[in-house]
């Protein structure tokens, strides 16, 4: 049988710390998160930091299932989750105020997931 899943193991780790993390806080978003990290590597999400200037509100931590890159600008105090980071978006981020983490960081500083934002 073909097996299905990533099979990159801090991945799966990951997906089944968010999962149990989503019941004992009931925070659907952690779910959510874990559902997108399940995915395939090439159905993966990579976000530009402009659309994080577009869509995120200043002080909101925002969370990316995927990688972010440095393309655009960035001009609101985030907190930025996501898998892995490009250099310039880690700069853009520093630059603006705001802060690049781990998801497995998130998890730990942000339980409860109020005040959060998937941005895909």
């Amino acid at each position: 049988m073909k097996r299905t899943g990533p099979t990159n193991i801090l991945v799966r780790k990951l997906s089944d710390e968010l999962m149990k993390l989503s019941k004992k806080e009931n925070a659907p978003v952690w779910k959510s998160v874990a559902e997108l990290l399940v995915k395939p590597t090439r159905d993966r999400v990579a976000v530009n930091v402009s659309k994080i200037n577009r869509y995120a509100r200043e002080g909101e931590i925002v969370i990316v299932p995927g990688k972010v890159l440095g393309a655009g600008r960035l001009e609101k105090k985030v907190t930025v989750a996501a898998l892995s980071f490009s250099k310039t978006a880690i700069e853009k981020i520093r630059a603006a105020g705001g802060e690049p983490i781990t998801i497995s960081e998130a998890m730990r500083r942000y339980a409860r997931g109020s005040n959060t934002r998937i941005i895909m």
